[in-house]
Parts: C-alpha cells; sequence; structure tokens
C-alpha cells in the first residue's frame, strides 16, 4: 500500500488538491517562463533591427562623407582651372595691348612718312 491509500479519505483530497494546485503553479511558471522567452526574443530581434540599422546609417554617412570629398577636389580643381583660365585671358590681353601698341606706331609712322612726302612734293 502507498501512502495515500493508508491516508484517510480527507487527507487524501487534501494532497490531491495540493498536487492539482502544484501542478497548476508549474504550468503558470512555465507559460510565465515561455512568455519571458518569446519577450527576450522580440527585444532580441529589434536590438539586432537597430544595429542594422545604425550600420546602414554608418555607411549613408561614410558615402556621404567620400562623396562630399570628392565634390570638394572637383570644385578645387575647377577653381584651379577658372583661375588658369582668367591667368591665360590676361596673358592674352597683354599681347594684344602690346600689339596694338606697335599697330599704333605704325600708323603715326606711316602718318609721319605721309606728311614728309607731302611737304616735299610741294
Amino acid at each position: 500500500m502507498t501512502e495515500d491509500q493508508l491516508q484517510p479519505e480527507p487527507n487524501r483530497r487534501k494532497t490531491t488538491g495540493n498536487a492539482e494546485a502544484t501542478r497548476s503553479d508549474a504550468e503558470r511558471l512555465r507559460r510565465l517562463a515561455e512568455d519571458t522567452r518569446d519577450v527576450r526574443d522580440r527585444h532580441r530581434e529589434a536590438l539586432e533591427t537597430i544595429r542594422q540599422e545604425q550600420e546602414q546609417l554608418r555607411q549613408t554617412a561614410e558615402a556621404g562623407r567620400i562623396a562630399a570629398e570628392d565634390a570638394r577636389a572637383a570644385a578645387d580643381a575647377a577653381r584651379h582651372a577658372a583661375i588658369e583660365a582668367v591667368q591665360a585671358t590676361a596673358e592674352m590681353l597683354a599681347a594684344t595691348l602690346q600689339q596694338m601698341k606697335v599697330v599704333e606706331d605704325m600708323r603715326r609712322t606711316l602718318r609721319d612718312i605721309q606728311a614728309v612726302k607731302k611737304l616735299d612734293s610741294n
């Protein structure tokens, strides 16, 4: 005979009730643990999503930094090209001015020659 069988009827019900309550508590704790694991897993997934988004933002920022650096280098090259173009234009204008002075001197000389010829012919 088992101990339960030796107990009087009221104690047997009490033990059965305790076992049922214990099983109920164990089931409740099991569900609570399962729910806790589910919450933990959802938090883990959310943290992973945040980590991936941060990595994406970092990559985007890096791409932006590289693009800005490329734009700065292109702007610098364009500035140097513009400076060189202005210098070339200034040199060309100076040469043109010098040529115009030579032409003006030649005209004066020709006028002087024409004036001398007119005087000689009179």
